[in-house]
């Protein structure tokens, strides 16, 4: 499985009209293809993925240290990160899944995730915690997030599905008022490298990515 290679772009708020549709029409494609790339991965080949990811993120000692874990419910052919939640728990650490905030637009909260806990599907049809048990924590209290990423490159470049949530939530983070938690840890095959992704100005800067094969730390 290779990089794709298109040419990198420009998305700045300075941008003329036609230069950021163009920017537009480019994310949209490449955002089509990588999705269909990593949906058209086999069951076989997703399961060494998801244990290949454990497996690089086992060797990061930041990972060690962590206690609360944020993740996501996989779901269009995203890596899963599940079996991480399992080896979380068996080490006594604590997880936590993404849902839509009730009354904030483009904010999540994060909210706890067990063995038993029950699910409902959200508007977007992805599983979410209910019941009594998700009370939700404040964000600045988790020390890291897994975010699962549509495309992504070596400098940070990432590329989402362009609901812009995880930006949202974690926008103090973008602004530098000296938030050092969480560490925010992009997730992804390494299928879907490509050689490089304009920085929106909207984007919240990644501290490191993570796929089956590799840890990649962002400087």
């Amino acid at each position: 499985m290779t990089r794709t290679n298109l040419p990198v772009t420009n998305n700045t708020a300075t941008d003329a009209p036609t230069s950021a549709r163009s920017t537009n029409s480019n994310r949209r494609e490449l955002r089509r293809l990588l999705r269909a790339r990593r949906r058209s991965l086999s069951p076989a080949v997703q399961a060494r993925a998801s244990a290949g990811l454990l497996r690089q993120l086992q060797k990061q000692p930041w990972f060690n240290r962590a206690q609360r874990i944020a993740l996501y419910w996989p779901s269009d052919g995203e890596i899963d990160p599940r079996p991480v939640a399992a080896t979380a728990w068996r080490l006594n650490k604590r997880c936590y899944l993404p849902v839509l905030h009730p009354w904030l637009k483009r904010h999540l909260w994060f909210t706890p995730f067990a063995r038993n806990t029950r699910f409902a599907p959200n508007r977007f049809g992805i599983p979410e915690p209910v019941g009594p048990a998700r009370a939700p924590l404040n964000n600045r209290h988790l020390d890291v997030v897994l975010l699962p990423l549509v495309g992504f490159d070596r400098a940070g470049g990432r590329l989402g599905m362009g609901g812009g949530f995880y930006d949202t939530t974690f926008a103090a983070k973008r602004r530098g008022k000296g938030f050092k938690r969480p560490r925010l840890v992009g997730v992804a095959h390494s299928c879907q490298e490509v050689d490089a992704l304009a920085l929106a100005s909207w984007d919240v800067p990644l501290d490191g990515i993570a796929t089956e094969r590799e840890y990649i730390a962002i400087r």
